[in-house]
């Protein structure tokens, strides 16, 4: 069951967060951080497999994601599921909603995870008198677009191994900007999880992860993941290891 917790003066706000430079504009000056803080009065805490929104529901803001992760899917006519996202710390969930102010996909908890309200009221007032925050809505909107752009991109036309190294990368990418290793980490999604995402069995992922073992590229250990050779997934991925 969800926990709802009111923020207060002794809480972490936007104006102190660790993650401030990830979700917000950078070079903001004070006074205006400090204002964003009227944003953020509710957070959410949401136990591992727990739904933070499903489809049908109403839109009562967007969620910046304070700790944990999560995954978005979405549900087709005949019931099977596709996972469309995995969210790390500092990104942000329900803007695919906005235009009709319904959600038309799941967000569930990969682990006990946080995340921060921000009510769609208190957006359009605040911006009035801060319009570096219409910029810094406009920008979380490309990410959004591009994140999807990226995953079109990572489907399409790519052979499965290119398809894992991708993924992997592209994990790998998103949790050093946090401030974490970029070589080692806990995958927080299942195997099956990960080749529901990138179109692949369960089979298959199984078989590439230990392949891409004997090929020196990784270590893995159930769900911790130790990547050898940056350069060599690049290679493999046919990504610019300098992007």
């Amino acid at each position: 069951m969800q926990k709802r917790i009111s923020v207060t003066s002794d809480s972490i706000r936007c104006s102190s967060c660790m993650l401030n430079e990830v979700c917000l504009p950078l070079g903001m000056p004070r006074y205006e951080m400090e204002r964003l803080d009227e944003l953020v009065k509710e957070r959410i805490r949401i136990p591992k497999g727990s739904v933070l929104y499903k489809p049908e529901d109403s839109v009562e803001g967007i969620y910046g994601l304070r700790s944990g992760s999560l995954k978005t899917q979405l549900e087709d006519a005949k019931g099977h599921i596709h996972i469309t996202g995995f969210l790390l710390p500092g990104e942000i969930l329900g803007m695919d909603s906005l235009h009709d102010d319904v959600h038309r996909s799941h967000a569930i908890a990969l682990e006990d995870s946080e995340v921060c309200v921000i009510s769609l009221d208190d957006m359009d007032r605040l911006s009035k008198h801060l319009p570096i925050l219409q910029q810094q809505f406009r920008r979380l909107m490309s990410k959004e677009i591009n994140r999807a752009h990226h995953l079109m991109l990572t489907l399409a036309g790519l052979r499965s191994e290119q398809r894992l190294a991708a993924f992997l990368l592209n994990l790998s990418q998103r949790l050093s900007l946090l401030g974490y290793s970029p070589y080692e980490f806990i995958l927080r999604m299942s195997r099956e999880e990960i080749g529901n995402f990138l179109g692949l069995t369960l089979e298959t992922i199984s078989r590439l992860f230990s392949r891409f073992a004997r090929e020196g590229l990784l270590k893995i250990s159930q769900r911790e993941v130790h990547l050898l050779d940056l350069n060599g997934l690049h290679i493999l991925a046919g990504t610019d290891c300098n992007a």
